[in-house]
């Protein structure tokens, strides 16, 4: 092998490399943008139960029951901490995995 030949092999790796990292980098943006559609799914039903009702409930799942708040609760971990009746909860929302061989959070 020359010269010419290993630069060629080392621009190929360094368009391989970038290239998967691209695509991990397009696949963790897309995750983090639907855990906010979730996240923003339930701060509305919340909202919108206060709004009818006069109180933030005090689980997600009277939302789901009352307000018809849907997500995919095997995708999704939902935490809604409602501390007061007239206090907007905290919410957060985390994407569960599963990997090969482990288990799911």
């Amino acid at each position: 092998m020359n010269r010419k030949d290993i630069i060629k092999i080392l621009a190929i790796a360094a368009v391989l490399v970038l290239a998967v990292l691209l695509v991990n980098r397009i696949d963790t943006a897309h995750g983090t943008a639907e855990t906010e559609i979730v996240r923003d799914a339930v701060k509305n039903a919340a909202i919108t139960c206060y709004a009818v009702e006069g109180a933030y409930p005090d689980d997600v799942e009277y939302l789901r029951e009352n307000y018809r708040l849907a997500y995919d609760a095997e995708r999704y971990l939902v935490t809604y901490d409602a501390f007061a009746s007239n206090m907007i909860p905290d919410i957060f929302v985390i994407e569960r995995s599963t990997e090969k061989g482990g288990e799911e959070l």
